[in-house]
């Protein structure tokens, strides 16, 4: 089983009026950088097999305060990086959800191409892609994060429930979330979803649990009975 950790980047200037995308030099604000360090702590007792992180800025700098005082540096993967929005970047929100192609983002975003940018298909398919490739390459065992943009881990968490890309619209990643998707050999578990508060230490299965020999149980599932998981 390997544990995939997403990690949304912390507050910016621009985040929420502003559709940032690809715009060079956006930074964490004062707000994020604290939204930032607050994740660190939180996370300071779990290891982590690695740390990886979309190469803009604001994501980067959110790693690294993960990272800080680790032995583990941080890893850049380009296919967790922001979707390319084309014209759209660095545009109002307010003045696109006038625009046209607005509603389809919203209903129909698997049918999306942004102008002079990328469609949100290629988006989850490169993304989805990497965290396959991370899985393959750390291990059956290991826990590892990945620090990315709202539309990239909503694109992995569809994939991840079996969602058509037209409902990931449904799912949130608000800024210095958390997300917990275990991957198993039948299928994934989305065991945490835009969590902001609580302990993480559950997040790494105990050696010699059931599914310690890589996901089935002796039921040939490696779904809990009954949906539960609870001790009665």
């Amino acid at each position: 089983m390997t544990t995939l950790l997403l990690a949304r980047h912390g507050l910016t200037p621009l985040t929420g009026p502003v559709l940032a995308g690809w715009t060079p030099d956006v930074h964490l604000s004062e707000a994020g950088q604290a939204q930032a360090e607050a994740l660190a702590v939180r996370l300071a007792s779990l290891e982590l097999d690695a740390i990886v992180s979309s190469p803009l800025e604001r994501c980067q700098e959110t790693a690294q305060a993960i990272a800080g005082g680790r032995a583990t540096e941080v890893l850049t993967d380009e296919r967790f990086g922001e979707c390319h929005y084309g014209d759209w970047t660095g545009r109002p929100i307010a003045e696109l959800a006038k625009d046209p192609l607005w509603p389809v983002v919203q209903a129909h975003p698997s049918a999306v191409t942004f102008p002079g940018g990328e469609s949100l298909s290629a988006v989850q398919h490169r993304a989805v892609a990497a965290v396959r490739e991370w899985n393959e390459r750390l291990g059956p065992k290991a826990v590892y994060l990945v620090c990315s943009h709202g539309d990239v881990i909503k694109a992995i968490v569809a994939d991840a429930m079996g969602l058509h890309l037209d409902q990931f619209q449904r799912i949130t990643a608000d800024p210095a979330s958390l997300t917990a998707i275990r991957y198993t050999p039948l299928r994934p578990f989305v065991l945490r979803l835009n969590d902001l508060g609580g302990d993480v230490a559950a997040l790494r299965p105990a050696e010699g649990s059931e599914h310690d020999d890589g996901g089935e149980n002796l039921t040939g599932s490696d779904a809990a009975v009954g949906g539960g998981s609870g001790t009665t």
